[in-house]
């Protein structure tokens, strides 16, 4: 997002009347497109923020007042907040203001990072206490840590994932992806369901997304009908996090490391919430449908301790909360392709 620059006033009590908002940047918080990093669905990421889940969303408005200080101002008028972040990446102008009457609340703080501040204004800090709330004025809010691996950086290595698609998905042979159960390719040797070599993320990029072909159908599971060909490989999730916030993935250079052989109870339990989904629809947000080129779509789909992004034409990768840094590849398969589109199906579309 660019740094352009609007004015909101009368946001509400917290930020006076005639003090003005300098808009900095927007984003969507609507069931089909919000902040993944704020949570797994949009009632979580709303209940981040202390929003109720409005069928309608909201448009999240950052910036600082004349002071320097950090507000969020949510409105309702999801149209225009839309308006303005495509006019800005398309690298056009477009001045921000909304009604007065759109505004629902001012809230101290950011709930994401951002990267530029207004000209001709202190540094960005946190708004002093509100001495009229007599201690019950919300705390500012703060970007979720995504230093250390956890459900933050791992929804942002997925959301990474599926904006640089074509990076991650040539690093996986087409023997690994479509060959047939057992078989291995270029990325790994032939093995069980779930095993692998796992790459070490580290600090810097992973060794990519190739790793030994499997079959999630050829052992005894859990749930059998979590019964998905999974291939497990090693990536760089932390970097495709990192990239996330700006940085573009390398899908080589860090050292490889042997993992035990064997089925990651993560990555079972994983395909089996997902199968569930379809006959149980999670809450709003928590599986999301958006273009991909041709007629395929790309799919995001988030579940306790694990993440989704696939194509419906192709393959998926699984991150889980158990697998620090690791991407798992999930082989096309026979079971695949009828998960995607049931998943696409239940799935909510920006409109």
């Amino acid at each position: 997002m660019t740094d352009e620059e609007g004015a909101v006033t009368g946001t509400d009590n917290a930020v006076a009347d005639d003090d003005a908002l300098y808009v900095l940047t927007a984003v969507l918080l609507t069931p089909a497109q919000f902040p993944s990093v704020l949570g797994d669905d949009y009632p979580a990421a709303c209940a981040a923020l202390g929003l109720e889940p409005y069928a309608d969303g909201y448009g999240l408005i950052m910036g600082q007042d004349s002071d320097g200080a950090r507000w969020t101002v949510v409105v309702d008028d999801v149209s225009l907040v839309a308006v303005a972040i495509a006019s800005w990446d398309c690298g056009m102008e477009y001045d921000l203001s909304p009604d007065d009457r759109t505004v629902v609340c001012a809230l101290p703080g950011w709930p994401l990072a951002v990267a530029v501040a207004a000209p001709g204004v202190a540094a960005p800090h946190d708004p002093s206490p509100d001495p009229e709330a007599d201690g019950e004025d919300p705390p500012p809010l703060a970007p979720p840590d995504t230093h250390a691996w956890g459900p933050a950086q791992r929804r942002l290595g997925a959301d990474a994932i599926a904006l640089q698609w074509a990076v991650w998905r040539e690093q996986i042979d087409e023997e690994t992806a479509f060959g047939p159960a057992g078989g291995g390719g270029a990325g790994g040797t032939a093995a069980d369901a779930g095993s692998g070599a796992h790459g070490d993320a580290g600090n810097g990029a992973g060794s990519g997304a190739g790793g030994a072909g499997a079959d999630a159908g050829t052992e005894p599971a859990a749930d059998a009908g979590s019964g998905t060909d999974t291939a497990v490989g090693s990536g760089a999730a932390e970097n495709s996090a990192a990239a996330g916030e700006g940085g573009a993935a390398e899908g080589e250079g860090a050292a490889e490391r042997s993992a035990p052989s064997g089925t990651h109870p993560g990555v079972r339990r994983a395909l089996a919430q997902a199968h569930s989904y379809v006959d149980t629809p999670p809450p709003p947000g928590r599986v999301r449908s958006s273009f991909a080129t041709g007629e395929a779509r790309m799919i995001r789909a988030d579940g306790t301790g694990w993440s989704m992004v696939a194509r419906t034409d192709d393959i998926a990768f699984l991150l889980l909360d158990e697998i620090p840094g690791e991407i798992v590849p999930v082989r096309r398969g026979t079971k695949l392709p009828g998960l995607l589109k049931a998943l696409d199906a239940l799935a909510v579309r920006p409109s």
